[in-house]
């Protein structure tokens, strides 16, 4: 029975690892390796609903919404009472258009959800869509429907050089997906005159000082009305720079009706709602600011305004709703507006607050996660596992174990231990340092970080680390063998007593260490060379005074320990000098200067 739920085991894990490389790579921008990473987690647990509803929603970024739409569903058919898999469908749905659809898997998740706040968006959101894609009576809209109407502007001269028109094609294939479009564009000439052109009828439009009389079935451009347009865009704008004026000074109520006024004036600028939002934001007004910025975006989407302004809304909305879950503790709401933003417009400021949003979700999970009581339990069970050397199954129960406590030196200390007997150094050292940190009076700390620098044979690192921990436990038997088996060790080296071997590979990880690296290059420790004897017979030959490149360093040390046991006066002087024996020492300890 324990070997099969070992087996099982490794893919739970596997599963979890890959899904949170996935929301790493989702947050960082590369959907096409979240994908990946949840494809991956889904083939190692193929039952769980989380998992498809991340996929999900790395496919809709990546505007995939037929596979979003498919892992969606998936996502609710797994679990039918989670309102976020109702989210996920919805989204998919508006992704293909699918208006009618996307309301009601909205309002199916509000029946399980009524005060979630991303669905109630959606819904708003998918209403509003819905309703511009709605059919609208139009007299003009057969003459927009197939090629032909391309066909007909090409052939016509008049209309022919529109269509080198990036603006213009944009315009006339709105107008084609939508006749009531029509409505929009009406005051451009150039659609005026196609339109003449598709019902084969005499449309003349201005053209300034050239413009003819104007016979009276003809449409033109009303000169008045555009004057008067004109003067109320710049009417709405004066209200704004006042708003704006005020809200610098941190007078909100009149930059409230500033911004209003602007509104009132002018519909057509989801700016000045989108600054009354900011307004009720600074003011504490969460509610109010919300309700702005779900109007912003539904107007937004209504005059198909700049997606940028759009995402401005809805990154606005994501901040009201983080300040709001400080009290209430739910950040989904918060994640997947600062999600639905990105979409919109990749902006860093947003992709930043997306992250912070995820990071304070996670540490809020952490702390309701924590209990020391069954922390301790789990600490518990690890050392039964230690005990039968059965350690992958100990550091499993450690690990949960300082989940469940981050704040117990002890269980850190223990997947040291495992970590040591399993040969996973670097992560033993990791372990016993967090335990000497949590609580630097813990014998046992110094004696994990002490054993594995043992083993990783860093004698002198050892060294310091149990006479570190013996200056808080001066009779603790454990510290007092480390110390001796250090220095066993090092006057090993001392006396020259290594394998050829065990020389080899002390001087390559002496080699390597910056504090040895410093040591050779020491100007004060080449000094000492130039007061010493001029030159070193040795098996590696002659170095003189003059070579002193890099390369040449070990010769120089060498001289040194030459003028301790052959120049009685330059070793007096060596000796005063606990900088320079402190530093001899630590070479002779590394290999890289040898007693002979």
């Amino acid at each position: 029975t324990f070997q099969k739920k070992q087996r099982r085991l490794p893919d739970s894990t596997m599963a979890d690892e890959a899904k949170a490389k996935g929301n790493a790579a989702f947050s960082s921008g590369d959907f096409t390796s979240a994908v990946n990473h949840f494809t991956e987690a889904i083939n190692l647990s193929p039952t769980k609903h989380v998992l498809f509803s991340n996929r999900s929603a790395a496919h809709a970024s990546l505007h995939q919404y037929q596979e979003a739409l498919s892992d969606a569903k998936k996502t609710v058919e797994l679990k039918p009472d989670w309102a976020k898999g109702y989210s996920r469908l919805g989204a998919a749905h508006v992704g293909l258009n699918q208006f009618g659809e996307a309301a009601d898997a909205y309002s199916k998740g509000l029946e399980i959800d009524p005060s979630n706040e991303a669905l109630k968006t959606g819904l708003a959101d998918a209403s509003s869509r819905s309703r511009a894609a709605a059919p609208q009576n139009n007299p003009f809209g057969d003459a927009f429907k197939g090629p032909e109407m391309w066909a007909k502007l090409s052939a016509d001269p008049s209309t022919r050089g529109f269509l080198k028109q990036p603006d213009f094609v944009n315009m006339m294939q709105e107008i084609q997906r939508s006749p009531s479009n029509l409505n929009l564009y009406l005051k451009d000439q150039r659609v005026m005159q196609s339109l003449g052109v598709l019902l084969n009828v005499q449309i003349r439009t201005q053209a300034g000082d050239e413009a003819e009389a104007m016979e009276e079935d003809e449409m033109v451009v009303n000169e008045p009305e555009v004057a008067e347009e004109k003067e109320k865009k710049e009417k709405a704008l004066k209200e704004k720079e006042m708003g704006n004026a005020a809200y610098k000074k941190k007078d909100f109520e009149n930059a409230i009706k500033h911004y209003s006024t602007a509104m009132e004036i002018d519909d057509e600028d989801i700016s000045y709602i989108t600054n009354r939002a900011a307004v009720h934001l600074e003011m504490g007004n969460y509610d109010e600011c919300i309700k702005d910025c779900d109007k912003a975006v539904e107007r937004g989407r209504e005059l198909r305004s700049d997606y940028k302004m759009v995402a401005k809304a809805l990154t606005r909305k994501g901040t009201a709703l983080g300040k709001m879950a400080k009290v209430s503790k739910d950040y989904e709401p918060v994640i997947e507006t600062y999600q639905k933003a990105l979409t919109e417009h990749r902006n860093p400021d947003t992709l930043k607050r997306l992250n912070e949003a995820e990071r304070a979700k996670k540490e809020l999970e952490q702390q309701e996660y924590f209990d020391p009581a069954i922390g301790d339990a789990e600490r518990e069970k690890g050392n039964e596992f230690f005990k039968e050397q059965k350690y992958p199954d100990a550091v499993r129960h450690y690990t949960e174990a300082i989940k469940r406590n981050p704040k117990d030196p002890r269980a850190y200390s223990n997947r040291a231990a495992c970590y040591t007997k399993l040969g996973a150094m670097p992560e033993g050292l990791k372990d016993a340092e967090k335990c000497i940190e949590l609580d630097p009076t813990f014998s046992k700390g110094y004696s994990r970080k002490g054993a594995v620098q043992f083993f990783m044979k860093e004698y002198d690192n050892a060294m310091e680390t149990y006479q570190e921990g013996l200056k808080h436990d001066p009779n603790n038997q454990e510290l007092l063998d480390g110390v001796r088996r250090c220095v066993q060790q090092i006057n090993k080296a001392n006396r020259g007593d290594l394998t050829p071997e065990e020389l080899k590979e002390r001087q390559a990880k002496g080699m390597q260490d910056p504090e040895i690296q410093n040591i050779l290059t020491d100007p004060v420790m080449r000094q000492v060379k130039r007061q010493s004897l001029t030159s070193l017979d040795d098996c590696c030959g002659t170095i003189y005074v003059d070579d002193v490149s890099p390369n040449s360093n070990t010769a120089l040390f060498e001289q040194v320990l030459s003028d301790l046991q052959e120049n009685p006066a330059a070793a007096q002087k060596h000796m005063q000098n606990p900088m320079i024996m402190n530093k001899i020492q630590k070479l002779i300890s590394s290999g890289i200067v040898q007693m002979k």
